[in-house]
């Protein structure tokens, strides 16, 4: 009987003792498809409060405490809150002009979904490469980038395609390649099947089929606004190599001799990692690599955004901007008023605030 009990005793302490493990080796096994390829799809959202580039007042901390960073993070969710910012006195630091500088405010915070927190080891930027944590920006691609970004900031145009490729909704300003956390469309669908991998972003309803495979490792030479992505597996992950863009994307720096290589790994049934490198002979000094960044899944179908179908801002932009510069200063609220329907659209207007009703109505003048 004694011996009975020990044997017992045994069997549950062995059971206890190796469930975590059975367990953990379920949980680390790669999911794969019906065609044995590892498994990235499904719907997941990028969104996170770390800024692409580090900012200055944080220079040389690659992370910080738990209690910085609740700190970091309370005072941009703050400093980004659009319902906190005055209309007539705009919100500079979040990049929005005063009322008599032109400024609009268009969606309310309501709206916005750039993430709420930082990355769970606490970055204070997504670039880890170079180690300061900034984009190398050649000098003269900062020179002129600053003055184009006055100009399309003012309302400046004397045709549409003086605006910028997001304003126009040909490019989404998050969806890539590659794709970089925003203030909203924050989410991707990727798609798989014997062949292919397609990526389809909330922005812009941007989809890129991506061919693998030695079969359709040749490139056709066209170019394209999003580029021609070529993807390869290197064991567990997924590496898409994209170039021969038009020209340039939504990513500053970018053009049409931009490389980019993203690399997919699933991590666990929730969630895909997600990196990429990229290099430019024109615009920067070195290639540069986002470092990994957790794609979370979206619980819920694929969310869907509205474009604007007959937009009437780009007109409204370039006839404002010539009468800026015929007529002076006094049309400079005119100028920058288009604003609030650049982005958004005739078809979104129900959504502005009311202090913003009357630039709605004063787009169409």
């Amino acid at each position: 009987m004694r011996n009975r009990f020990a044997l017992a005793a045994i069997a549950v302490a062995a059971t206890l003792t190796l469930a975590p493990l059975t367990a953990g080796a379920q949980q680390t096994e790669t999911m794969r498809t019906p065609d044995g390829q590892p498994d990235i799809s499904g719907i997941f959202t990028f969104r996170t409060l770390t800024p692409l580039q580090r900012p200055s007042a944080l220079e040389g901390q690659d992370t910080l405490d738990p209690e910085s960073a609740a700190q970091f993070e309370a005072s941009e969710r703050i400093r980004l809150n659009r319902d906190l910012f005055d209309p007539e006195s705009g919100a500079p630091s979040a990049g929005y002009q005063s009322r008599a500088e032109g400024g609009v405010l268009s969606y309310n915070e309501f709206w916005y979904e750039r993430g709420v927190e930082l990355t769970a080891d606490k970055r204070t930027s997504l670039v880890v490469d170079p180690p300061n944590g900034r984009i190398p920006y050649n000098p003269e691609y900062q020179q002129a980038a600053r003055i184009r970004g006055l100009n399309l900031r003012n309302g400046f145009a004397d045709h549409y395609t003086d605006r910028s490729l997001a304003d126009r909704c040909i490019m989404g300003f998050n969806a890539g390649p590659p794709m970089v956390s925003s203030a909203y469309n924050n989410n991707v669908h990727i798609l798989q099947i014997p062949g292919y991998v397609v990526i389809v972003n909330e922005m812009v309803h941007n989809a890129r089929v991506i061919p693998f495979g030695d079969e359709n490792s040749e490139r056709h030479g066209l170019r394209q606004w999003s580029g021609d992505s070529r993807g390869r597996w290197e064991g567990e992950t997924f590496v898409v190599e994209t170039k021969n863009f038009l020209r340039e994307t939504s990513l500053g720096g970018s053009s049409k001799d931009t490389i980019v290589v993203e690399r997919f790994r699933r991590a666990d049934p929730d969630t895909v990692m997600y990196e990429f490198t990229v290099e430019d002979p024109n615009n920067f000094t070195r290639p540069w690599t986002r470092g990994q960044h957790r794609h979370a899944r979206h619980h819920g179908g694929r969310p869907a955004e509205e474009h604007a179908e007959g937009n009437v801002a780009p007109a409204v932009a370039s006839g404002r901007g010539r009468d800026f510069r015929k007529n002076g200063p006094s049309q400079r609220a005119g100028a920058g008023r288009f604003l609030c329907l650049g982005l958004g659209g005739v078809n979104t207007r129900h959504r502005r605030r009311k202090e913003d009703e009357r630039c709605v109505a004063g787009c169409h003048s």
